[in-house]
């Protein structure tokens, strides 16, 4: 593991507490119901964090969650979440960029609010694409550079802040990351000018 993502580990380590009280009330709430609602099957979540996702799954469509994040406090927020919301849960702590799953494994592979840290989000997009079963489906919930100058010149200004102190890029255009990946966005949803942005979509048929 690279020394940038042992201090980002240290970052997100110190939020856990933060994340774990913001559970029930968080402003996606909105967002995260109607996206995560649609998980179904064999689910694979990505960065789990503290389960902020764990109150809008619907239990009855759901076989497992195979849950994945590189903090270990994060996790332990997220494993007592899954028993308070009787989620079939198993988790994996481990970087993103080291994972390796078989292909075609999973019904749901669902991420919110994950790709604004990753080192190389389109190499993730690829891997989502190979995990994702060819008839299965791939949640976001994402936030990047707005298509409203002033503030993605705000964005760009704050970012080498934002990546020091909390590890998050604010100037990543995700809409332009996802439609360059092999994914078929099938529905997507864009909010407070074009910041946070809710995609449906699937693996490419080759």
């Amino acid at each position: 593991m690279s020394s940038v993502n042992k201090k980002l580990i240290k970052k997100f380590n110190r939020q856990a507490q933060t994340y774990d009280r913001m559970r029930e009330n968080q402003f996606q709430r909105k967002w995260r119901e109607k996206l995560i609602g649609e998980a179904k099957g064999h689910v694979l979540e990505l960065a789990v964090g503290a389960g902020g996702n764990f109150p809008f799954y619907k239990i009855e469509k759901i076989d497992t969650i195979t849950a994945v994040d590189f903090s270990p406090e994060m996790l332990g927020k997220a494993k007592k979440a899954a028993r308070q919301y009787h989620l079939p849960a198993a988790f994996i702590e481990s970087d993103i960029d080291e994972l390796f799953f078989e292909n075609q494994q999973f019904d749901s592979i669902v991420s919110t609010l994950s790709f604004c840290g990753y080192s190389s989000p389109a190499r993730i997009l690829e891997n989502v694409s190979k995990w994702c079963k060819p008839n299965g489906q791939v949640l976001l919930l994402e936030h990047g550079i707005s298509s409203n100058f002033l503030i993605s010149t705000l964005q760009r200004a704050l970012d080498p802040l934002a990546v020091k102190t909390v590890g998050c890029h604010q100037n990543r255009n995700i809409m332009k990351l996802v439609n360059h990946s092999p994914l078929d966005i099938q529905k997507a949803e864009h909010h407070w000018l074009n910041v946070f942005h809710l995609i449906w979509a699937k693996p490419r048929k080759e």
